[in-house]
């Protein structure tokens, strides 16, 4: 388990984490969001030890990082797949790294293996592309067999085979009663992995729940309606707290109402429907409305008009 308490870090004037309080409870998957410079980097690297916090306390397993006489059994983190002495190969990083904490070969080869790096371990690590260094920094993480993994942007630059491993893994690993804490700015990736999300905006925690609970309430459930009369059931369900959008002209998008009440609008008027279909709103579009206020680095809109 990974407990915050009013988790705070100051570099000068700037605060990059304001006072987060969180729990990371062991047997799911918990992610972490936030838009660029929210503070989750940080968090991860306060948690294990790499920065200091300047007020608050964060704990692993009921203790302070520092206090583990054998974290690599304790905490896995994947922080930076690119901190690696680039002149080892794979198997000697993964060996000495091992040395630290009496982990041998065998164990070396077991996380080689299920990382998929049979045929490049014996490769320095410079030559490596930016996926199969993601999969060794996860078999780094993996190495002490520890109970509580963190991983930040772990999916970054794997193919689609080894994003579909990776969700596998980590919902395995929570099965087993293990906490697993993630980031990724990929939404679609993130809602079939977690089950649990802490949004994080300009450095403050803004939500912590359950992803379906997220969705919920930071999403907008709507029903797509096609129909050679749109524009009549368009007027005969218009209401002050019915949002009415024309996706093309025969198709409306209905917010406020529920299918079934608009199938009975069009069956008691003679309204012959082509579609009547429930649109449940997504994790990114409940993370965007969550986040709108928060994004510290804005870019401007692109309209198709201005792009030669």
């Amino acid at each position: 388990m990974i407990e915050a308490q009013s988790l705070t870090k100051r570099y000068g004037q700037r605060t990059a984490v304001d006072a987060a309080s969180f729990t990371v409870r062991p047997g799911k998957v918990t992610g972490l969001l936030g838009p660029n410079g929210a503070g989750k980097s940080t968090t991860m690297r306060m948690i294990v030890g790499l920065d200091r916090p300047t007020s608050g306390s964060v704990r692993v397993n009921g203790h302070f990082y520092a206090e583990h006489s054998a974290p690599l059994h304790e905490v896995g983190a994947l922080l930076d797949a690119k901190a690696i002495h680039s002149g080892r190969s794979a198997y000697n990083h993964l060996l000495a790294l091992g040395a630290t904490h009496g982990i041998g070969a065998a164990r070396v080869r077991e996380v080689i293996d299920l990382t998929g790096l049979q045929a490049v371990a014996g490769k320095r690590v410079g030559g490596f592309s930016l996926g199969m260094g993601q999969r060794l920094g996860i078999a780094a993480a993996l190495l002490g067999d520890p109970q509580t993994l963190i991983l930040d942007e772990p999916i970054n630059g794997l193919d689609p085979e080894g994003v579909l491993w990776v969700r596998g893994l980590l919902k395995h690993l929570a099965a087993e009663g293990r906490t697993i804490l993630l980031s990724s700015h990929l939404m679609s990736e993130m809602a079939m992995t977690a089950d649990h999300i802490i949004v994080f905006g300009r450095g403050r925690v803004i939500a912590d729940a359950p992803v379906a609970d997220i969705v919920g309430q930071g999403a907008v459930t709507s029903v797509r309606v096609s129909s050679p009369q749109a524009a009549e059931l368009a007027r005969l369900l218009a209401a002050p707290d019915v949002q009415i959008t024309s996706a093309s002209g025969s198709t409306l998008d209905v917010a406020g109402v529920s299918a079934a009440t608009i199938g009975g609008v069009a069956a008691s008027n003679g309204l012959v429907l082509h579609e009547l279909t429930t649109v449940t709103g997504s994790l990114e579009e409940a993370y965007l409305r969550l986040t709108a206020d928060e994004v510290e680095y804005h870019t401007q809109s692109v309209t198709p008009e201005v792009v030669r």
